[in-house]
């Protein structure tokens, strides 16, 4: 029974326990993604392919075997293919409903809520639930992506070792962004990017959660070893090979990344206001996701692009197949189709229709650029590329991980000068709009992290400096009786009564406490007096104290209240000093902390 305390009290001396901890979130996390990733693929290739007969470019295929989406689907397929995204809907709804309303919706901001406001705790059957939900609205056509249902998948597992283990809620918030860090860099093959994205994604501001960065590296380690073990190490999608060697294409690059974030803007708005339109309809809610479905079913007859994670439209993209216009229309239809999905309740992630919304806008722009700045543009097929992570950075306020994360999910990094660029510009004009609302704007604002900018708040302060708080004392005789002391006591406003001598030097200390004892004794009132009932051994405060030192005193014997004596005069009671006004202090210099910091 005692093994596994010996054993993490062991690895916490050493510094350890969380690192070796990382390890089985990663390899649950590892296997997570692979059980996934079948399951979403084998779904898809029943409903979709078989039954739906729509068969979309695939991600990763060479260019030299490549083809045109040819669009074969005959009328009656066509009409069933218009009805699976509405099943899955339906299916998706009753079981989210029904089992764990919670896991509606893209999973990461699930994961982010728990991180900030619920100690790192997620139910143990969220992220159950939230796999099968996901897999039936992805496989059925639903326009959303993994990144979501597999974060919640590997945090789950972390928040559930954690509480298992009996840790504190600050190493299971690590352990769950480890599992977040672990399901993403597997799932997106990107194990760098997966980490980074853990710990940058909680903020909207540039911040990090530095303090989980070790674990969800290891986590992510391996859980992309076990995942490409098993699927294979090529990057996501192929790309050509673009060469950045023209500066002055900087220029453009940076119209894209302005581009990147006004349609970012209304993306975020557009996902939102659905959301809510969808809250106001009198339906079940488990219906909602069915109607979302149907509505999307009917999109997809005119733009079958916005169907399932469209990874296959970013790869046509990326090898100049696509026409100008029909890239403009299809980000504009997924933005539509992904709040269908998602914003109607269905379950899925925003990072990969995210990245289809940018490849397209990026596409466009590039396309349009070659034909009114020829000079300027290299390779209009490039800003597939840097319009994918520059609008999933802006829309995320994940800059840094977002241009490693597509760097690496296309192997390609010779362009990281214009992703850089355009990333960052996308962020700061985006910046207080995310589609990740359980975001807060920085560590200082997290509920985690409350009281981490102030800790050493009350150190170097003298208790002299806030001398006004305190309260005036009432002095008690030594040879008072108990009816006179009840008397002098009834109008006072201090918990703690000193008694003096008849040098006005104080020999002991009472409290209410003390009274209500001696009223319960069977002793006559008048034969009681002060020095009978006053506790010799006074705990006192000098005015030259640190209020740490003081706070130190009060909570060790749990007093509300603390004589404060004259240094060169011990017995001399000048005031008396309340723990109630010290934390009131704590709290005016955390708030005055923190409206400094916001300023700034």
């Amino acid at each position: 029974m005692t093994f596994t305390p010996k054993i993490l009290n062991f690895l916490d001396r050493t510094g350890f326990r969380l690192l070796i901890l990382a390890i089985p979130v990663g390899i649950v996390a590892g296997f997570g993604a692979l059980a996934f990733y079948f399951a979403t693929n084998s779904v898809e290739h029943l409903m979709l392919g078989k039954i739906g007969n729509f068969h979309p470019p695939l991600e990763g295929t060479p260019e030299s075997s490549f083809t045109h989406f040819i669009d074969s689907l005959s009328f009656p397929y066509r009409w069933c293919l218009f009805l699976l995204p509405a099943l899955g809907g339906l299916l998706s709804g009753w079981l989210v409903y029904t089992f764990a309303p919670e896991a509606e919706g893209h999973g990461t901001d699930a994961a982010i809520e728990a991180f900030h406001r619920k100690g790192g705790v997620i139910r143990g059957r969220v992220p159950i639930i939230k796999t099968f939900a996901s897999v039936i609205t992805i496989g059925t056509g639903g326009s959303a992506g993994r990144e979501g249902p597999i974060a919640q998948i590997g945090a789950g597992f972390g928040s559930f070792m954690a509480t298992k283990l009996g840790l504190s809620a600050q190493d299971r918030r690590l352990l769950l962004m480890a599992g977040m860090a672990g399901g993403i860099g597997a799932t997106f093959r990107s194990p760098l990017g997966g980490a980074l994205f853990a710990a940058e994604v909680l903020y909207r501001d540039p911040d990090f959660e530095h303090e989980g960065l070790i674990p969800c590296i290891i986590s992510s380690i391996i859980a992309y070893s076990l995942f490409g073990a098993i699927t294979g190490w090529a990057p996501l999608l192929d790309t050509p090979l673009f060469l950045f060697n023209k500066p002055s294409e900087l220029l453009l690059y940076l119209g894209l990344g302005i581009i990147c974030a006004l349609f970012g803007v209304f993306y975020v708005k557009f996902f939102y206001g659905m959301r809510d339109l969808f809250r106001q309809l009198a339906l079940p809610n488990w219906l909602k996701p069915a109607l979302g479905g149907l509505l999307l079913g009917i999109l997809a007859m005119f733009v079958p692009q916005v169907l399932g994670s469209g990874y296959g439209w970013v790869q046509a993209a990326l090898y100049g197949q696509m026409a100008l216009w029909v890239m403009l229309v299809v980000a504009i239809a997924k933005v539509v189709a992904t709040s269908l999905t998602i914003s109607s309740g269905g379950s899925g992630g925003v990072f990969a229709p995210s990245l289809v919304i940018g490849a397209m806008l990026g596409g466009t722009f590039g396309a349009t650029a070659e034909i009114l700045f020829p000079m300027l543009v290299q390779d209009p097929r490039a800003y597939v590329l840097v319009g994918m992570a520059g609008f999933f950075a802006g829309v995320s306020n994940a800059p840094v991980a977002t241009l490693i994360m597509v760097s690496e999910l296309t192997g390609n990094y010779s362009l990281l000068a214009p992703l850089m660029l355009v990333c960052v510009v996308a962020m700061i004009v985006m910046r207080k709009n995310s589609i990740y609302e359980k975001q807060v704007a920085s560590r200082f604002d997290s509920p985690a992290h409350l009281g981490d900018f102030v800790i050493d708040i009350l150190e170097g302060v003298k208790i002299q400096s806030i001398a006004a708080k305190g309260s005036k004392p009432t002095l008690i005789p030594e040879g008072m009786t108990l009816p006179d002391i009840l008397d002098k006591i009834a109008p006072a406003k201090t918990s703690y009564y000193p008694v003096v001598n008849a040098e006005q030097q104080m020999v002991g200390i009472f409290s209410m406490t003390d009274i209500r004892r001696i009223l319960n004794d069977d002793i006559p009132p008048t034969l009681v007096i002060a020095g009978d009932i006053a506790t010799r051994n006074v705990i006192t405060a000098t005015p030259d104290e640190c209020l740490t030192d003081v706070m130190k005193k009060l909570t060790a014997r749990n007093l509300d209240e603390i004589p404060v004596v004259a240094t060169d005069t011990p017995q001399q009671v000048l005031y008396m000093m309340s723990r109630r006004s010290l934390l009131a202090h704590y709290a005016e210099q955390m708030e005055k902390t923190k409206t400094d910091y916001q300023r700034t």
